[in-house]
């Protein structure tokens, strides 16, 4: 089967750029679905790499769209109080008609990250344990029955309304990569969501994820397979080289190679992009999330043609 594909709303480049408008971004959302995306995705961040506050925008793109999935790429949860996110996610899972995937990470430990922990009052170095227990403590309100739990929150008999349109909850995909979070992933985590490896290395990790799926007495199937990446298309290839670069730097504020090596990206011609995503297809992944090195709406057009060509309509 192929892949579905999304695509990444530019919220983090709208506000640096200055121009954090929100209509042209949900015509880019509107855009998407009509070229036959699969989903739309929005990043977060506070203050470390500001953008539009992401559960907020996906209830704006609920709103005027129909069919796509809308999903977080990646929420940092540990920052927010898991009751009200239980609640904020449930709400936006109804108004979707359950067209929500909450795509969750714990952030890399850098300077303006452990910077944006501090400054909204949650401990960095508990943040994984923290983001567990709250996911935890969401889906079992979203059971829609009475809640005891006695942790870092306390409840008694609580219960939230409405409860999410999808029955036990929205899916939730986990961003990691490495080994360790593995277990983890094969623990509590409905998909698998990486920004690379390349596609060999996806293939070699998705066998290793599988292995402890199976231990953990779960078919390997109940978790989805996805990816997250970044392209720049031109055919001439040094300047999306050129623009890739740029992107990486002005966006993360670090040099472009380094940020190259620990996440996937593609800068080339739209015949090379299309021999990528065959690959990744080939070793497996399920859904592929898009981010665009400038040129969104071009680059859309482009990735609908790629898909056409591929057969993946």
């Amino acid at each position: 089967m192929a892949p579905k594909l999304g695509y990444l709303l530019p919220t983090r480049e709208s506000v640096m750029e200055g121009r954090p408008a929100v209509a042209p971004l949900l015509e880019l959302a509107e855009k998407a679905e009509s070229l036959g995306f699969d989903s739309v995705w929005i990043g977060d961040s506070v203050i470390a790499r500001p953008r539009h506050e992401p559960l907020t925008l996906l209830a704006t793109v609920a709103g005027r769209t129909r069919n796509v999935a809308l999903g977080t790429a990646v929420l940092l949860p540990a920052l927010r109080n898991p009751v009200l996110l239980a609640h904020t996610c449930a709400t936006l899972d109804q108004a979707s008609e359950g067209r929500l995937i909450l795509g969750v990470g714990i952030a890399t430990d850098v300077p303006n990250i452990r910077h944006e922990f501090e400054a909204c009052g949650v401990p960095f170095d508990k943040r994984v344990g923290r983001m567990l227990e709250g996911l935890r403590l969401a889906r079992a309100l979203w059971s829609g029955e009475p809640i005891d739990w006695d942790g870092r929150w306390k409840m008694n008999q609580a219960i939230l309304g409405p409860t999410p349109y999808q029955k036990g909850g929205p899916p939730i995909w986990i961003g990691a990569k490495v080994e360790a979070a593995f277990k983890r992933i094969a623990r509590e985590f409905d998909g698998w969501f990486p920004n690379g490896p390349d596609p060999e290395g996806w293939k070699t990790q998705r066998a290793q994820l599988d292995a402890e799926i199976v231990a953990e007495g779960r078919d390997p199937k109940s978790v989805t397979g996805a990816l997250y990446a970044t392209f720049a298309i031109d055919e001439n290839v040094s300047q999306a080289e050129a623009r890739l670069n740029q992107f990486m730097s002005s966006y993360y504020g670090a040099r472009p190679d380094l940020m190259r090596k620990v996440q996937y990206s593609y800068a080339g011609s739209a015949e090379g992009a299309a021999k990528v995503l065959q690959a990744y297809a080939d070793a497996g992944v399920e859904h592929i999330c898009l981010r665009f090195a400038g040129d969104h709406s071009r680059s859309l057009d482009v990735f609908a043609d790629i898909r056409k060509g591929l057969g993946w309509n």
